[in-house]
């Protein structure tokens, strides 16, 4: 009889695989799996343990076999539904902020951020996410309706559907941000207000509501200018329509801080006071509000929170945990306008 081949010891073989390494460690392979990609669902003792082993022994962890394995890319794409342009570009807050809340919050997760816009949509490394954040809902809600039959976890910034709609969406709470603008008209005595914006979109439209509805109580109906952009240029030509039709106004609500700085902009163009001729107050509190002269009292949302929000609960979807839409408090930043 032939002598059995005696089997060589797992530290001294020249391949180690992910079970040999595991027994080395005395662990599972999936703790080395998630130990090697930095997982925070493995403590940082046994990560470094792992870790130091797999430099000793030269093993790599090979991760398109693990992600075939799992079925899972470990990406999350971010669609960024906006057109940028020279005075709306996508360094500023919205969506700069967003993004760096999401790109913390995934990447400590272990997952990687592909960042796309609509145009980039249909691309096979999009469609093979393993889930979908969407910045911006689109005007009546098209853009959510589009990325739906992707078929993937989707999470939407923006705000809350209406009846039925069972999209998971994080935003802030628009309507309150409405009704904390009035009340500032309000209780500086203006009675003649004007909002401008576009309130086909979800956001806009409950901004406009909650602005409506409070001065409804106190008997005063605003005048809504419609304004497709939300650009310096088309807060210029908003008051500039104002004057051409001599309407009576002593305040503004813009949906966005460039269009009450373009307000403001046409309003010394026609000899009028801000504030004392008219009030304007903007939506989004951006740095360059606060640096505009003169500087812009704005409508507060945290974008950073919402980012976060929006990472945890993509990945919680595709955890396969239940998660619920979420609306965060706005707040009003009075400076001088």
């Amino acid at each position: 009889m032939t002598q059995a081949k005696k089997k060589q010891p797992l530290a001294q073989r020249p391949s180690l695989t992910m079970a040999d390494l595991a027994e080395l460690a005395g662990v599972s392979k999936i703790t080395v799996s998630r130990a090697l990609s930095e997982s925070p669902l493995v403590n940082v003792e046994t990560r470094e343990r792992v870790q130091a082993l797999a430099r000793k022994h030269g093993y790599k962890l090979n991760v398109s076999a693990r992600n075939l394995r799992l079925r899972r890319s470990q990406t999350v794409a971010v669609i960024v539904e906006m057109k940028p342009s020279s005075e709306r570009t996508m360094w500023d807050p919205y969506p700069l902020s967003l993004l760096g809340g999401i790109s913390q919050e995934l990447t400590s997760a272990g997952y990687s951020v592909l960042l796309t816009t609509r145009q980039g949509a249909s691309h096979a490394a999009v469609q093979a996410a393993d889930g979908l954040i969407l910045l911006g809902q689109g005007v009546h809600q098209d853009a959510v309706r589009t990325y739906d039959k992707l078929g993937l976890p989707m999470v939407v910034w923006g705000a809350a559907g209406e009846g039925g709609d069972s999209h998971t969406v994080v935003g802030s709470d628009n309507r309150q941000g409405g009704v904390i603008a009035a009340e500032r008209f309000l209780s500086i005595g203006r009675r003649h207000p004007v909002f401008i914006g576009n309130p086909d979109h979800p956001e806009m439209a409950q901004r406009l509501f909650g602005f409506v509805d409070e001065l409804a109580r106190h008997g005063i109906k605003p005048l809504l200018l419609r304004r497709a952009d939300f650009t310096l240029e088309s807060g210029v030509d908003a008051v500039r329509s104002l004057a051409a039709r001599k309407v009576r106004f002593d305040a503004i609500f813009a949906c966005s801080d460039l269009l009450a700085m373009g307000a403001i902009r046409a309003l010394v163009e026609l000899g009028q006071s801000v504030p004392n001729d008219v009030s304007v107050i903007g939506y989004d509190d951006t740095p360059l509000g606060a640096s505009f002269l003169p500087p812009l009292s704005s409508v507060r949302q945290n974008w950073q929170e919402g980012g976060v929000l929006l990472a945890r609960k993509v990945l919680a979807m595709i955890h396969g945990q239940p998660v619920q839409s979420q609306m965060m408090a706005t707040t009003l930043v009075v400076r001088s306008t």
